[in-house]
C-alpha cells in the first residue's frame, strides 16, 4: 500500500519552515482508496515568494486546523504504507519536522518518483514534475497546490508501475526509515575493499569521486567512514554508489597518491590540506628512488629532476629502469611538485632505509 502525497510550506530556513497544505491519496497499486486534504495553519507568516507561487496567502489559513489537529488522521491514512512524492526527501523531512515539534517520532518508508523516473524514463526532457508530466500528457491543475500536485503524481507513479516491467525497480528504490538499505550498500563496499595499505575512492551516481580515503588497512578505514554520524559522514554514506582502490605497496605512495589526486580531483566531501613549500634542497638535484611495490618483484619508483620530485610509479622489469626516457614514458608526471616535493623531503628525513640512485640529465 501507497501514500501518495504533495506538502506546500510556508518556505523560510531549513528545519524552520511550516506546513500550509497537504494531500495524500492511499493508493493500492491500482486504485485510490482514502484521500486526506486540507489546508494546515502554520503559525507562522508565509514568505512573499511562496505566496506568489502557490496563491496560498496567510489570510487563507487563518481558520485552517493547527498541524496538531490533522496529525492523527495523517499518520492514520499512511499507516503500513510507504510514501510516495515527487521529491520525497522534501515532503517526508517536512512531515517528520511536524511531528517531531509535537514530541512525536514520525518514521515510514518513502520512494521518490524524481528518482525513479530517471531509471524508467531516461529520456525524459526534464524531471521537473509540471514539464514531467506535461511530456506524458498527464493532466496537471493547480500547480504548486498539494491537491493538483499530488494527484498528478498518482498518474505518474501508475505510468512508473507499468514501466517497471520486471517489478523490481521500484522495490529496489524504497528507501526504508531504518536505512537498512543504505546499510546493505555500505557493507556491500566494504567486502568489496581488501584489507590492504592503499587508497580508496567513493563515487556519487554520476561516477563523480566525492571522497578519498587512504589507510595501511582499507577496509578498517572505510569502515570508520561508514560508522560516522556527523552530517558530512552521512552524506557520503547516503551518496556513494560505489567504491574503487589502488594498492600502494608502500607508505609513501600512499601519501603521495592520496593528497595528489586530493588536490587534483577536490572531492566534494574532503577537507584540502594546503603545503608549504620546503625552501631547502634536495640533498642531490637529479636522483632516482626506489621504494617496495605493491607486489613481489615490483619496485614503485620516483624520480627527482633538479630538486622537483616530477614523476612517480612502479615497474617490474629491470630494462625499464636503465633508460631515463624509457621510464618517464612508464612512470605519472607530477602537476604539483609542491606537495611531491614536501612529502618526499619529509620522508627522507624519516627513512634511513633508503635506495636512492643518482643520474646525469
Amino acid at each position: 500500500m501507497y501514500a501518495i502525497l504533495d506538502i506546500e510550506t510556508t518556505g523560510g530556513k531549513f528545519n524552520e519552515e511550516g506546513i500550509t497544505e497537504i494531500a495524500i491519496y492511499q493508493f493500492d497499486g491500482q486504485s485510490v482508496t482514502d484521500q486526506f486534504i486540507s489546508l494546515v495553519n502554520p503559525e507562522q507568516p508565509i514568505q512573499e515568494y511562496v505566496v506568489k507561487l502557490t496563491g496560498i496567502s496567510n489570510k487563507m489559513l487563518r481558520n485552517a486546523p493547527k498541524f496538531h489537529e490533522v496529525a492523527k488522521r495523517i499518520i492514520e491514512i499512511t499507516e503500513n504504507c510507504t510514501l510516495v512524492a515527487h521529491n520525497a526527501s522534501f515532503d517526508y523531512r517536512m512531515l517528520k519536522l511536524e511531528f517531531k515539534r509535537l514530541g512525536y517520532e514520525y518514521e515510514r518508508d518513502s520512494i521518490c518518483t524524481v528518482d525513479l523516473s530517471k531509471t524508467l524514463l531516461p529520456e525524459a526532457p526534464s524531471y521537473k514534475l509540471g514539464k514531467l508530466v506535461k511530456s506524458l500528457g498527464i493532466p496537471l491543475s493547480d500547480r504548486h497546490r498539494a491537491n493538483g500536485d499530488a494527484l498528478a503524481t498518482v498518474q505518474l507513479f501508475k505510468l512508473l508501475l507499468v514501466k517497471d516491467i520486471e517489478k523490481n525497480i521500484i522495490q529496489q528504490s524504497i528507501l526504508y526509515h531504518d536505512n537498512r538499505n543504505i546499510k546493505d550498500k555500505l557493507n556491500k563496499f566494504i567486502e568489496e575493499v581488501p584489507s590492504a595499505l592503499g587508497v580508496f575512492y567513493l563515487l556519487d551516481d554520476k561516477q563523480r569521486v566525492i571522497f578519498i580515503g587512504k589507510g595501511k588497512n582499507m577496509k578498517q578505514e572505510l569502515t570508520r567512514v561508514f560508522l560516522k554520524t556527523s552530517k558530512r559522514g552521512q552524506k557520503i554514506q547516503k551518496n556513494a554508489t560505489a567504491v574503487r582502490y589502488e594498492l600502494a605497496g608502500n607508505n609513501l605512495f600512499l601519501r603521495l597518491k592520496f593528497y595528489l589526486e586530493l588536490d587534483k580531483i577536490n572531492p566534494k566531501y574532503n577537507f584540502k590540506k594546503q603545503f608549504k613549500p620546503k625552501l631547502h634542497p634536495f640533498n642531490n638535484s637529479d636522483f632516482i628512488l626506489y621504494e617496495k611495490g605493491r607486489e613481489i618483484e615490483e619496485q614503485a619508483i620516483i624520480l627527482v629532476e633538479n630538486h622537483e620530485v616530477r614523476y612517480f610509479g612502479y615497474t617490474n622489469l629491470a630494462y625499464q629502469e636503465q633508460s631515463l626516457g624509457r621510464l618517464k614514458k612508464i612512470l605519472s608526471p607530477i602537476e604539483n611538485t609542491t606537495i611531491s616535493n614536501v612529502l618526499v623531503k619529509n620522508y627522507l628525513l624519516k627513512t634511513n632505509r633508503v635506495k636512492l640512485e643518482r643520474f646525469t640529465p
